[in-house]
């Protein structure tokens, strides 16, 4: 057992590289029959061979899955880690749609491109994010918070103002959201915008926060990616 979970949990053996390797192949393949399955008039003996290439991948997955939760040193803390959660939706739909004949569970298929996640687990830049987004994790709730707070203020405000002389765009708080939605974001489509005075004040205001709104993230991230940066180096260091 302890063999095995150093092949599945570490790569610093040939044995462990290799494995890391083919689940790796295996998500790519994986992902290219996905896409594959989307082109029109494919043939049924193409159809077919894309059916076997995904059953056999999630044998394997499945086969991964199951190995990864009879290693690990605390089962439960794994299952419910971000990648347990991932390695578990990368083969739960394909069980949940081949079992019940419903259209609408089908559409569970489509977190099939959950698998691409699965790659961040053999990338070093990847870990690394995933090391900072945990570092920075109750910046980011505090920010996303009060973003939330902003936007509701934004509708409240802009419905305020544009109300009246646009009814038919900003009939109500949850019609202005989208405008401020996109005004927040900087996105700006151009299909709602304010004409009396003080919604373009307004909305210069909000403009100038929605700068900060998308750019506070960026900085948040990249001060935890430079800390994450700094321990690696530390413990190298001390290695």
């Amino acid at each position: 057992m302890n063999k095995l979970k150093r092949i599945i949990e570490s790569s610093d053996t040939a044995a462990g590289k290799y494995f890391d390797l083919c689940i790796q192949t295996l998500i790519i393949i994986s992902l290219f029959s996905f896409t594959i399955e989307s082109l029109p008039n494919l043939s049924e003996t193409m159809n077919g061979c894309l059916k076997v290439i995904e059953v056999i991948c999630i044998i394997i997955f499945t086969i991964e899955y199951i190995s990864r939760v009879l290693v690990a040193t605390n089962k439960s803390k794994f299952i419910f880690s971000f990648y347990g959660l991932i390695d578990l939706l990368a083969i739960l739909p394909f069980y949940i749609s081949s079992g019940i004949d419903l259209r609408s569970v089908r559409a569970f298929r489509l977190l099939r491109l959950i698998r691409i996640l699965k790659l961040t687990r053999y990338n070093n830049a990847m870990i690394r994010f995933h090391k900072a987004f945990l570092e920075a994790k109750e910046e980011l709730i505090l920010f996303l918070s009060a973003t939330l707070i902003i936007l509701y203020l934004a509708g409240v405000g802009i419905y305020h103002f544009e109300n009246q002389v646009q009814p038919e765009n900003f009939s109500s708080i949850l019609h202005s959201l989208w405008w401020a939605v996109s005004t927040l974001t900087t996105v700006g489509y151009g299909d709602i915008y304010p004409i009396t005075a003080g919604g373009k004040i307004f909305t210069f205001i909000l403009l100038m926060i929605g700068l900060g709104i998308v750019s506070m993230p960026a900085a948040i991230i990249s001060s935890a990616l430079s800390k994450v940066r700094n321990l690696e180096n530390n413990n190298e260091k001390d290695v």
